[in-house]
């Protein structure tokens, strides 16, 4: 979003509106407070907190000092919040103001801070009501797997994936009591059972295969493995229809039948690659199964290929989740389903459990989990198991692997970006000073345009010394040249400073300096007059009628 003055003046013309919040902010505005209103802001449907103008009516504009790197502060609250909040900068003839514009929060998802959920009250800022919270926490619906299903019974569930689940449980807990309660007591302190009957999140879970059949036939899971691209009947079809904790462990060994390794040499020791790695695959399939809607009438779908796997699961997204935001959103459509998993250590908290997926894809090289194909009705995600680069792997393998084990998430989409030199996003820049101070990637340019490549000792691994050399020297050379473009386009009046400093506004003064006087002394350019006055024009060895537009 970018603000207009024009739009400015609106907003000073309007009446009071609740998505609006004005502060003078003169001198400064503590960054925490401004996460505070943000959040507000998001809590009450999205709007815009604007510094720099009289927060009482008539509204006149005051211009701010506050938050002068707002590159910053924007990825400061981005991190902050989760969310994306755009940040504009408007000069106004009476002074400089700032725009903060957060959306809206998902549906069902209140925003906190400081462990609470903020909202503005007059002036200033108070915890949202019980009541309010109760509404925006119902907008999600009811969770499906705690319903009970008519007419079934604990004969319903298989005795055998009781037991499954408790040994986990045990297992998970260290809770020994949990061994000698009966089958019902236990199920019922899992709220998996009550005096009214049987959850469908135990007969997805627990259920007998014929139970299933009966109430619950979309619960299925049916697999395929294609040997190639070509239509017709797969090479082999699989389909479970019985609890999930029966066939779990089961599902994942037989996609690991043709899950081939793929080796690569470094140096006098041999790499051995899954193509799949177990963890990304085991998480996505725990994902359809808590995340589906079993309200859709369809089974989940997991086509095994040679070199990729495809997951598909009836119903979209759960409210408030999208592919921008799937690594910090937690929303289980089916809450008890996953509160099990827990319990069974499967996945670390009741959540999307997307992380793992993405940080498995990146440290093997491999591309992104890739949700392109998911809509409104099935949410479609593919995991793609060719190696990309071996290179990359071997030298996070330098890195160490202590180190690359204390990444967070951020930090591997990082280097992700970095590797496949694409710019990185405001919301992860706040993790680039570590990765710098660590030496995992280097920096060329300053300011705005700064840019990133992994360091020297990637490319020496890659036999590439070459390419580290005219990357790290390119960035000086093309500033040089973009330099004396601009100068010998203004033959004959010649350049002033402060043009030149447009040309290149990621650089200081003393870098643009540097760089003319380097011009200089090759007898590229002169300059004529002192100060502020100076003006540079290029040398008559290099004639401005060569120059080609």
């Amino acid at each position: 979003m970018t603000v207009s003055n024009q739009q400015l003046q609106e907003w000073l013309n309007a009446g009071e509106n609740e998505h609006l919040e004005f502060k003078e902010a003169k001198n400064n505005f503590h960054f925490e407070k401004l996460v505070k209103y943000c959040a507000a802001l998001a809590n009450e449907g999205g709007g815009a907190m604007v510094l720099g103008v009289t927060d009482t009516r008539p509204r006149q504009v005051v211009g701010s000092r506050a938050f002068t790197d707002l590159e910053r502060t924007k990825a400061g609250l981005i991190e902050k919040l989760r969310l994306r909040i755009e940040a504009d900068e408007i000069i106004h003839s009476n002074g400089r103001v700032l725009v903060f514009t957060a959306p809206s929060r998902p549906i069902g998802m209140p925003i906190a801070v400081e462990g609470a959920y903020w909202m503005r009250a007059g002036e200033d800022l108070a915890p949202m009501t019980p009541d309010m919270l109760q509404r925006i926490f119902d907008e999600a619906g009811p969770d499906f797997s705690a319903e009970i299903c008519p007419k079934a019974t604990l004969t319903d569930l298989n005795p055998d994936a009781i037991e499954v689940f408790r040994k986990r449980w045990i297992r998970r807990s260290k809770n020994e009591a949990l061994s000698r309660l009966p089958a019902d007591q236990f199920l019922a302190d899992a709220e998996l059972i009550d005096h009214r009957g049987i959850t469908y999140a135990a007969l997805a879970l627990m259920g007998k295969g014929a139970s299933l059949g009966r109430f619950l036939p979309q619960a299925e899971v049916i697999f395929e493995y294609r040997s190639s691209e070509a239509a017709g009947p797969a090479s082999q079809r699989l389909a479970f229809r019985e609890g999930f904790l029966l066939f779990y462990e089961n599902l994942w060994e037989t996609i690991n039948l043709r899950n081939d390794v793929q080796h690569f040499q470094d140096g006098l020791f041999m790499m051995d690659v899954p193509t799949f790695a177990e963890g990304s695959v085991r998480e996505a399939i725990l994902n359809a199964v808590s995340h589906r809607d079993y309200r859709l009438s369809g089974s989940v779908f997991i086509r095994q290929y040679q070199r990729r796997i495809e997951i598909v699961s009836p119903g979209g997204f759960p409210a408030g989740i999208t592919p921008q935001n799937i690594l910090y959103r937690q929303s289980p459509r089916n809450r008890r389903i996953a509160e099990v998993f827990e319990k069974c250590d499967l996945v670390e908290r009741s959540g999307q459990g997307a992380n793992r997926m993405f940080e498995e894809s990146i440290k093997q090289s491999k591309p992104l989990p890739d949700f392109t194909h998911t809509d409104d009705y099935q949410v479609a995600l593919t995991l793609h198991g060719e190696i990309q680069d071996p290179a990359f792997l071997r030298f996070l393998e330098r890195v160490g692997e202590e180190r690359v084990r204390s990444f967070a998430t951020e930090d591997l989409l990082v280097l992700d970006l970095v590797h496949r030199e694409q710019p990185v996003p405001p919301e992860l820049q706040t993790r680039l000073h570590q990765l710098l101070d660590q030496g995992t990637i280097e920096s060329l340019g300053r300011g705005r345009g700064t840019r990133y490549l992994l360091p020297r000792q990637f490319y020496r691994l890659t036999g590439k010394r070459g390419v580290y050399t005219r990357k790290r020297g390119l960035d000086r050379g093309t500033n040089k040249e973009l330099l004396l473009k601009h100068i010998q386009g203004n033959h004959p009046d010649g350049a002033r400073f402060d043009e030149l400093q447009q040309v290149l506004p990621a650089l200081s003064r003393s870098q643009i300096q540097k760089l003319l006087k380097e011009l200089k002394a090759e007898g590229r350019v002169r300059n004529e007059g002192r100060t502020k006055g100076t003006r540079w024009y290029a040398s008559p060895i290099f004639p401005t009628e060569k120059v080609q537009s």
